[in-house]
């Protein structure tokens, strides 16, 4: 099938000589050809530029496209969410009211709520409701833009469950349109009976889980939460040296409630992302920056705990590569507007207009080892393509908490039209 998406107001490439995420005053570099048009050939994008160029390069292949009018839109490539706990049991509403009244989120996990309640209903719920209640997720992703998720497991905190988890996630990676990417994190917390014996915990996850997750091909990554009252940052290395033993890419939930080090381990180790870093450390930001980590800052988590937001500003002056995230999850971030994260990070994290589009395309693809496929509009890359009833780029954030979102382009095939989505394969 070939597409020719026409004349758009912009077209945001983010094309760029650099190799890999960009950084400093690269993030501000998005690459807009005015007036633009994409040409897509299957599921690979051809060429972008003028119409009237593309016309003249390859008459051929435009005489039997199908054309997709852009005028007075924008054209950019798909969003991709590089941080997300996608599949779990259950919600917590009771849990934003309490902390409304004044808990914490430590003491509202310390009480029997935060993973632990969502571990319970998550061992409680069947794979196929799993499913289903995932499946809906994904088209909420898709209708805002969003053409890749990464997908947490961990809240099993034992290998049925986290099984169970991944399995579902893998199943949507190959029946729905969104393409799922898979994180193993089995020590996203300390189950209630291994409590006073934690480092038992770690021996099954390494010894047991670890393996067996390999074996069955069922993630990419490993990821652990570094916290203080949860995973030490020693115990947290050796679980990530372990994945690493067995080929699995190292990520970090590091510095998210208190100082404890998980930047600096996290350039320690190579970790392709430190994620959440609201209370890292300078010398872990310049050891991260040194190390080409890129930093998956999750706005969205400190707006809901009204907790104070990344140092994002410090991280892209200190040469740290940032993506933004909305880490969906039921308990810390439960949305799935990836937008609105956008508008976060502008609006408390210091970042540009420019930053935020950079953080959310081409470094959530790298911080999913998919830079090279994802995350640019350019030839050869995989056509991932969104239209947005935007006149210009800026009007993406100045019209705040909003879904612009016209169409989407996943992998050359058009599965949202006019907001609505058209072809999946539940």
């Amino acid at each position: 099938m070939t597409i020719l998406i026409k004349n758009a107001n912009e077209v945001i490439t983010l094309k760029s000589h650099v190799q890999g995420p960009r950084t400093k005053e690269q993030m501000r570099d998005i690459a807009i050809v005015e007036n633009g048009s994409v040409l897509i050939e299957d599921n690979r994008i051809v060429a972008v530029g003028a119409f009237e160029q593309l016309v003249a390069d390859f008459p051929d292949l435009i005489k039997n496209a199908e054309l997709v009018d852009a005028a007075g839109k924008v054209v950019m490539p798909g969003l991709v969410d590089c941080h997300t706990h996608l599949v779990h049991g259950g919600t917590r509403e009771q849990e934003f009211n309490m902390r409304l009244n004044g808990s914490t989120y430590m003491e509202i996990m310390n009480a029997g709520g935060g993973i632990h309640a969502t571990t319970k209903c998550t061992r409680e719920t069947s794979f196929e409701q799993l499913y289903e209640k995932t499946m809906q997720h994904l088209d909420v992703f898709l209708k805002h833009g969003v053409t890749t998720v990464e997908a947490k497991s961990g809240y099993g905190l034992d290998w049925e469950t986290e099984k169970k988890q991944l399995e579902v996630a893998k199943k949507l990676q190959e029946k729905h349109s969104v393409e799922v990417v898979s994180t193993f994190m089995g020590a996203h917390a300390v189950p209630r009976d291994y409590k006073g014996r934690e480092d038992d915990f770690v021996e099954l996850v390494i010894q047991e889980m670890l393996p067996k997750v390999v074996e069955l091909e069922l993630a990419e990554f490993n990821d652990v939460f570094c916290e203080k009252g949860v995973f030490t940052p020693e115990q947290s290395r050796r679980i990530l040296e372990a994945g690493k033993t067995l080929g699995l890419t190292p990520k970090i939930h590091a510095d998210e409630i208190e100082p404890y080090k998980g930047a600096e381990l996290a350039a320690e180790v190579g970790a392709i992302s430190a994620e959440h870093l609201l209370v890292a450390s300078d010398e872990g930001i310049q050891q991260m920056a040194e190390a080409g980590t890129i930093a998956v800052l999750l706005p969205g988590t400190a707006f809901f705990l009204r907790a104070p937001f990344a140092r994002g500003r410090l991280m892209i002056d200190e040469g740290v590569p940032v993506a933004i995230s909305t880490d969906f999850n039921p308990g810390s971030s439960p949305t799935m507007s990836l937008p609105f994260i956008m508008n976060l990070a502008c609006m408390h994290m210091g970042m540009t207009l420019e930053e935020v589009l950079t953080a959310t395309t081409i470094n959530a693809a790298y911080a999913i080892n998919r830079g090279a496929q994802i995350g640019s509009l350019e030839a050869d890359k995989q056509a991932d393509v969104i239209l947005l009833d935007v006149a210009n780029y800026k009007q993406l954030q100045y019209f705040y908490g909003m879904n612009h979102t016209n169409t989407v382009i996943k992998n050359g095939r058009i599965v949202v039209q006019n907001g609505i989505l058209v072809e999946q394969e539940h």
